[in-house]
């Protein structure tokens, strides 16, 4: 049997790279997914991701930022689907600048799309896993544990995840929820495809594995974290990132 068979999940930024990834494998293992996208833009890639994993995938267009925008998503998803069993906070965005360039704009954009949509999504998911039971994810990064240089934003909201996490997991493991963290590493998607040779060798130089991960290594935590073969598991952060984080 699958191991994410007669699940629902929402996974929030789900139209490119590790969040489709996820959403990929989610409906390979059963489950039935309900996945976000943000601009108009990405329409007609969330449509062509539909259509090509069949009905049990569905898009909405939400921004995970918004309080208010979270929680009629939920609603939504809950009356399309009938319940909510995994959430995936994948909604993410980088603003990479050395702290003395960076705007308040720049700041503020990226706390409230990486760690704020946290916030919104995990509130109004709650209740309705209350019921049941649920497994959150949260997406951080290695940046979160250890920092970098033009990321002070990214890091800052990657580390809040991480602290909000094990909070969550504290207060509703006796009502059957269980929260968790991946910090992924260096993984090839189309943001990282964008770097320069020389940075790309310096990354790689850096990663005991000597290779990059793929947004499928990323998701098959998530398969782990969702199914029942994590039931024990919670307030924990799992790093994919070929040692790069030991």
């Amino acid at each position: 049997m699958a191991l994410l068979e007669g699940k629902v999940a929402l996974v929030t930024g789900g139209t490119r790279g590790i969040g489709e990834a996820i959403v990929r494998k989610f409906t390979q293992e059963g489950a039935r997914v309900a996945f976000t996208y943000i601009s108009s833009s990405s329409a007609e890639r969330a449509q062509r991701l539909v259509a090509e994993l069949g009905p049990n995938a569905r898009a909405y267009q939400s921004d995970a930022g918004s309080y208010a925008q979270a929680e009629a998503l939920v609603q939504e998803v809950l009356r399309d689907f009938g319940k909510l069993d995994i959430l995936v906070n994948n909604a993410g965005i980088t603003r990479d600048t050395l702290l003395l360039r960076m705007t308040e704009q720049q700041w503020d954009e990226v706390l409230q799309t990486n760690l704020k949509s946290v916030f919104n999504l995990t509130k109004h998911c709650l209740k309705p896993m209350l019921r049941s039971g649920g497994s959150i994810i949260n997406m951080s990064s290695v940046v979160g544990i250890f920092g970098q240089a033009g990321q002070a934003n990214y890091a800052a909201s990657k580390a809040g995840i991480i602290g909000f996490s094990k909070s969550v997991a504290k207060e509703y493991a006796s009502r059957g929820i269980r929260c968790n963290v991946i910090a992924p590493g260096f993984i090839e998607t189309e943001m990282t495809a964008a770097l320069d040779e020389k940075t790309r060798e310096s990354y790689l130089n850096a990663i005991p594995m000597k290779r990059f991960g793929s947004g499928e290594d990323v998701a098959h935590a998530c398969v782990f974290l969702a199914s029942d073969l994590s039931t024990y598991i919670s307030g924990q952060v799992l790093s994919v990132c070929g040692a790069l984080h030991t």
